[in-house]
């Protein structure tokens, strides 16, 4: 599809909105937001995606059996509330939960939502054969049965803090009648994978690759119908049309904005920004198993002192003040500041350029014919980084650490890459160094899968540094296990100050995230794990609607040049 195509059927899109009516409340229902993204989603299955843009869109979709609180309190259910289980009964032992489904859930196609389809999702989820990184987190989970259609019971292998956490929030619940006739390892590629069908307050419309993705309110939910009539995510690579696109009116909501866009949108008085403590950071991860053969350590990074001089060689203060300005702090390691066992003051491998070449040296690297880069046996003390090109923040972080480097005699060569090649390279393991950044869980124990050893052994694992430390395990494990909040921050800590000092990552910056709306838009609280997690209950008031808020449904097509065009 010619850009110019894309760009109509995105208006057509726009213009597709409800009438909306007065709620009891007072509040408005109606209207339409339109998000800016920065790209397609990966997939829309929940136990398949990896990109937060999959997140949002799935999260609308598709419901769990019950719903993290604001507070992100994720030990044992008193943070949680009801979803698609309208109550839930604890064994008397604690290894068993029977969640009871709400009788008025149903799928978007009509179906009854029925225990069966709880087991199908945990049995699919955990299926080797369908590949997803929530396998090793669910490892708790023994099995679940259906004694009848309204219950599932969730049997474990062992009571622990967060038992209720790994059976409601990692798994949103598919429908089984849509999924049965496929097998697991065919879903990626599957039509099923591109239309999704779920029990949420938003309906799946349509997606337009490179274009948009729209959604449409579910109006008879059991939860009833959400505020806005539609969500459609605008998609555009290039952060400079996202940008024209908000400060233009064109769309309502930008997620992730950047320090230099600040003084530029207070010039508009009819835009607003909020700020918001996430749960993201950003690393330079090195790779430490050898790309050509992964039995054997990796030539420059398989040297843990080697990670510790490049880490202390690295000025991360200046780094961070360089390209987020106020909007974020050095990151303390494979965690942030909003979990409530997170140590802040978590000691760090400090910058110290004369102390980094001294080690360098100690290992044999000098520079010996002059010209910059120090060697050893005849190689270069040479590598490359791997970064997202749509992603600017990274790409300018990946320039200052090549400068910095280039201080301490390292030859840092900078890569750009579209995200999907990218993401195939970090899944091969095909790499040298890369950086990336989690947009983590509610849970701390997200670390297993994307620091521990059992996210880099598994084939879906997400450790695409291939870190491995049986010490790390061992603090993690015995965190969770804990049901007492001071030991569990203390095992922690312990877990945290191991990963730090065996350095396979430079930890750079935790973002203080600052999202842009139109002051039309009336937001609920933003939650740290997922600011899009009340769409549900934003709302639009009728005097601020424009004429996409109030088009007839139903009155605009695609242009003929796209009719037919299919979904990734």
């Amino acid at each position: 599809m010619a850009p110019l195509n894309r760009a109509r059927l995105l208006c057509a899109l726009l213009l597709c909105a409800c009438v909306g009516t007065e709620s009891q409340s007072g509040k408005s229902t109606g209207g339409t937001l339109v998000i800016a993204a920065g790209g397609d989603p990966d997939i829309l299955v929940p136990a398949l995606l990896s990109s937060v843009q999959a997140a949002e869109i799935v999260d609308q979709v598709y419901d769990r059996l019950a719903n993290i609180g604001d507070s992100l309190n994720i030990l044992n259910d008193a943070g949680f509330t009801p979803r698609l289980a309208d109550h839930w009964t604890w064994s008397q032992d604690s290894l068993s939960i029977a969640f009871h489904i709400d009788p008025l859930a149903k799928w978007h196609d009509g179906t009854p939502v029925r225990s069966n389809d709880v087991r199908f999702t945990f049995e699919t989820t955990t299926d080797s054969t369908l590949g997803s990184q929530l396998k090793a987190l669910l490892s708790n989970i023994d099995s679940v049965t259906t004694p009848d259609s309204a219950t599932a019971v969730f049997w474990f292998h062992a009571r622990t803090p967060q038992q209720f956490y790994d059976a409601t929030y990692l798994m949103p619940i598919i429908p089984e009648h849509v999924w049965q006739g496929i097998a697991p390892s065919a879903w990626r590629g599957s039509e099923q994978a591109k239309h999704p069908i779920g029990s949420g307050q938003y309906r799946f419309v349509r997606w337009v690759p490179r274009a948009a993705v729209e959604l449409t309110a579910d109006t008879a939910n059991y939860r009833g119908a959400p505020r806005l009539n539609r969500v459609i995510w605008s998609i555009a690579p290039d952060f400079n049309t996202l940008m024209t696109r908000f400060l233009s009116g064109e769309t309502d909501f930008f997620e992730q904005l950047r320090p230099e866009n600040l003084p530029e949108i207070a010039k508009h008085p009819e835009l607003r920004t909020k700020q918001y403590r996430g749960l993201a950071y950003v690393f330079a991860q090195f790779n430490l198993r050898d790309p050509a053969n992964r039995s054997r350590p990796h030539p420059l990074f398989g040297n843990r002192e080697l990670r510790r001089a490049l880490t202390m060689a690295t000025d991360r203060s200046t780094m961070v003040r360089s390209v987020f300005d106020s909007l974020a702090l050095p990151a303390l390691g494979p965690t942030v500041r909003a979990y409530p066992t997170t140590d802040p003051n978590l000691p760090q491998i400090p910058f110290d350029l004369a102390r980094a070449r001294q080690i360098l040296d100690s290992l044999g690297w000098r520079d010996a014919n002059g010209d910059g880069v120090r060697e050893r046996n005849g190689r270069p003390l040479q590598f490359s980084i791997a970064v997202p090109s749509t992603s600017k923040g990274r790409v300018r972080l990946a320039v200052l650490l090549q400068e910095q480097l280039r201080q301490a005699g390292v030859k840092m060569d900078v890569e750009q890459l579209e995200q999907p090649v990218l993401i195939e390279r970090l899944r091969k393991r095909a790499f040298d160094a890369t950086i990336g950044a989690w947009n983590t869980q509610p849970s701390p124990g997200s670390v297993r899968g994307s620091w521990g050893t059992v996210g880099s052994r598994a084939s879906s694992g997400t450790n695409y540094s291939s870190y491995e430390s049986p010490v790390f395990d061992a603090y993690v494990d015995s965190a969770l296990s804990s049901f007492d909040l001071p030991a569990r921050k203390a095992y922690f800590t312990k877990a945290y100050e191991t990963i730090i000092q065996d350095a396979p990552a430079i930890w750079l910056a935790e973002p203080i995230l600052t999202v842009g709306y139109h002051s039309r838009l009336q937001l609920a609280p933003l939650r740290s794990d997922a600011w899009w997690a009340h769409i549900a209950d934003w709302w639009i008031p009728s005097d601020k609607r424009i004429p996409r808020d109030n088009a007839p449904a139903g009155t605009a097509t695609a242009p003929a040049e796209s009719a037919g065009r299919k979904t990734p």
